[in-house]
């Protein structure tokens, strides 16, 4: 597990030095992320205990917003000050996202089924 944890980390570290060192507007760990996603395609999938790392990860998740909720109540007289883009850029990326996944699900519909049209 701490093989995994650390595997995790490198790459969260490898994309906060690619982002900050090229000056990118994306986060760090969301190029840690692609970059991770890249290697375990490359490798045809995540090692088993990468796969259980991941998982016990994924199951205590709601624990992992507690800063962010935090941040908020801490901050909520600036949240309060611009609550419009706020609540803009939520409906907007929750659109956005809505949107991608119908688009993939119909591009795999497709590929499981090619005699077949969603």
């Amino acid at each position: 597990m701490l093989a995994a944890l650390t595997q995790l980390l490198i790459f969260q570290l490898v994309g906060e030095v690619i982002a900050r060192g090229l000056d990118l507007p994306v986060p760090g760990p969301v190029l840690g992320m692609l970059l991770l996603f890249l290697a375990l395609a490359l490798r045809r999938g995540p090692d088993r205990e990468l796969q259980t790392t991941s998982h016990t990860l994924l199951q205590h998740l709601s624990l992992l917003f507690v800063p962010a909720g935090t941040g908020i109540v801490v901050h909520l007289d600036r949240v309060a000050d611009e609550w419009l883009p706020l609540l803009l850029s939520l409906v907007a990326s929750t659109v956005l996202t809505l949107a991608v996944t119908a688009l993939t699900m119909r591009a795999l519909a497709r590929r499981s089924a090619p005699g077949e049209h969603a």
